[in-house]
């Protein structure tokens, strides 16, 4: 089931913005383009997320905020043209979970949804399998054939990120993102070193290599041609 994000929006333009990057990116989107619309949909159909803008006609983000967070815990990114400390105090302070300031950036938007996701949604046990390699995400446990292996929690993260999109090029940029966190400086050889630490674990005694290098582009799970 696809996860469900409600935008509260009056900017036309932006609405159609949002609609169209986190459509892309797989989210179902919801959208209103005032307060009390937005409050009908979320109390009717309640979504994983919620994108509020601050200044609506009518009842204001805040306003419409507090009673967001009267449903229950319910992420909420608050979207604002307003940018000094005192406003991001009283948006958070409405019950925000986190908050950008006009003109936005959509990776940068998008990271912080994932971000929200990840902290607020229950996960979802799972275990993926790629040639014969296993990963069980309820016991946090890999294991290539018979052999168990021992990860760190980093080293799990990213083999995690592998098996949940294998055989597709992930880019530098996109394991920042997802491993390490979008506000993390992307100029540290860090990458490079958690993959040689995995493929050591994965790949011992002439096993065949399944993390592969794309040069120029990233990194990929899948078999050795």
């Amino acid at each position: 089931m696809a996860t469900r994000i409600l935008i509260i929006e009056d900017d036309e333009a932006i609405l159609a913005f949002l609609r169209r990057g986190l459509g892309f990116e797989g989210y179902e989107v919801e959208t209103a383009e005032n307060g009390q619309k937005g409050l009908a949909l979320a109390a009717g159909n309640r979504p994983d997320l919620v994108i509020l803008d601050w200044m609506l006609p009518g009842m204001d983000g805040l306003e419409v905020c507090k009673r967001l967070r009267a449903l229950g815990k319910l992420p909420i990114l608050m979207l604002t043209a307003k940018d000094s400390v005192n406003d991001r105090v009283l948006g958070l302070d409405a019950g925000a979970d986190d908050y950008m300031v006009k003109p936005f950036n959509l990776d940068e938007l998008l990271a912080r949804v994932r971000a929200l996701l990840r902290r607020t949604q229950a996960p979802k046990q799972k275990t993926y399998t790629f040639a014969n390699l296993e990963l069980d995400t309820g016991t946090r446990r890999a294991q290539r054939g018979d052999r168990v292996i021992d990860l760190t929690a980093k080293e799990y993260e990213l083999l995690e990120l592998f098996m949940r999109n294998p055989r597709q090029v992930l880019t530098r940029e996109m394991i920042y993102d997802e491993v390490w966190g979008y506000d993390f400086g992307g100029e540290s050889n860090i990458i490079e070193v958690y993959i040689r630490y995995l493929r050591q674990k994965i790949e011992e005694e002439n096993e065949p290599r399944l993390l592969h290098t794309v040069r120029g582009m990233g990194y990929v799970l899948r078999e050795t041609e």
